[in-house]
């Protein structure tokens, strides 16, 4: 494609891009109202809460709901980088900047040999199928973070593996991009900048782990897996209440400890599949570092016993990155993964209430949404599973292995 025609494919998914985030600005400064609860609240209140006790060098540890990684510390305090706005608007403008740094990277890697501008049409039409809440968390920092970390894995695994140390700092989940890196230096500079980044908060700032303990006590959150169990037996004479917990809305009540212990057990059958395809996997191309990545976070996400909603923008940017490549096997995955996450708006907030009160149409929201995450989990994993290990264990014709031999394998 000459200069003309790559500025014209590029120009598209800027304007719409514009488009969108414009609207969703105009959200988050209730310019407009946005069905269902107010999304805006957690910055506002929680998140400015944190940064009057973040700035003055210690964590909140009174505060049970702080349930995050020493350096979330960084991305509570990056308002004030602009003193002259007010926190909650100095923390959507960084928002909408984390959104612009991802289309920008997948921009930049959509025309070159082997990519496609497939992952940036996905960032583009995804993140706005969130509604207001995805400028109203701070994963899209994080996922900005995690989708450099991916791009660059191919060809500077130090930097890739800096780069998920870092994020798993922030908000642990970046770790499991490691899971399809074959070279040892990814692994080491992950450990290294995890390492060095925990020892500074820790020596700097009391507190810095104290969200290990907080984190061990969340019960079953509403809108999980788990919780269409309990949902539905709200219906046949189960007697638990719905109430606030640990920073979100959970189940609490006879046998919920059953369901989150079964929640925890899905997610050690996750891992165990995980490291049995890793012992397995014998093809590795320039793509299966995104696909193992995506794939890893689809079956944490899946089993969690919290499905919050902003944990989609984590699914949306992993689905980019992997559609940036020609090769990628994802493409079925990452449709089932928009169709889920446009329900999830329709869920939360708009149908929110629905879901606390366990009515049918709550309930039919979110078996649906979970079942379609569920629905791209399985599809995800098979795709992983056949491009890795059941191709590699079946010999190629003396012309399909030249074209393998050509393949540039992932770091």
């Amino acid at each position: 494609m000459d200069r003309t025609g790559v500025r014209r494919a590029l120009a598209l998914p800027l304007v719409i891009w514009g488009a969108t985030r414009l609207v969703l600005l105009l959200f988050v400064l209730k310019v407009f109202v946005f069905p269902g609860a107010d999304v805006t609240s957690d910055v506002s209140v929680i998140y400015q809460g944190w940064y009057e006790v973040l700035r003055h060098g210690t964590f909140p540890l009174d505060d049970v709901t702080w349930q995050y990684p020493p350096a979330a510390a960084l991305a509570i305090l990056s308002p004030a980088l602009f003193p002259f706005l007010d926190y909650p608007t100095a923390f959507f403008v960084l928002a909408c900047l984390a959104d612009l740094v991802v289309l920008s990277l997948l921009l930049y890697a959509g025309p070159r040999p082997g990519r496609t501008l497939r992952g940036a049409w996905v960032w583009v039409l995804g993140v706005p199928l969130l509604g207001p809440t995805v400028y109203s968390r701070y994963d899209l920092m994080v996922t900005a973070v995690a989708v450099a970390a991916l791009l660059a894995g191919a060809r500077h695994p130090r930097l890739m593996g800096a780069l998920a140390g870092f994020g798993a700092m922030v908000k642990v989940w970046p770790a499991l991009l490691l899971v399809g890196a074959v070279r040892r230096r990814a692994w080491v500079s992950a450990a290294v900048t995890a390492g060095a980044v925990g020892t500074l908060f820790a020596v700097a700032m009391p507190g810095a782990f104290a969200f290990l303990t907080f984190q061990r006590d969340r019960g079953t959150e509403v809108e999980s897996l788990g919780a269409l169990v309990l949902h539905v037996a709200r219906h046949f004479g189960w007697h638990g209440e719905v109430l606030l917990n640990y920073g979100s809305i959970e189940f609490l009540g006879p046998h919920v400890q059953a369901v989150s212990t079964a929640a925890l057990l899905l997610t050690v059958l996750a891992f165990g599949w995980l490291l049995l395809w890793r012992l397995s996997a014998a093809r590795f191309r320039s793509h299966t570092l995104a696909d193992a990545a995506f794939t890893a976070v689809l079956m944490f996400t899946i089993t969690s016993r919290v499905i919050s909603p902003q944990y989609m923008v984590w699914l949306v940017g992993l689905a980019a990155v992997c559609l940036c490549f020609r090769a990628s096997r994802m493409t079925l995955p990452a449709v089932l993964l928009l169709l889920a996450t446009f329900v999830t708006v329709l869920e939360f907030p708009v149908g929110f209430s629905h879901v606390v009160v366990s009515d049918w149409y709550g309930i039919t929201l979110l078996a649906l949404r979970n079942g379609l995450l569920a629905a791209a989990t399985v599809t995800a994993a098979r795709a992983l599973w056949r491009s890795t290990v059941a191709e590699a264990a079946v010999a190629p014709f003396p012309a399909q292995a030249t074209r393998a031999k050509e393949t540039p394998v992932s770091s």
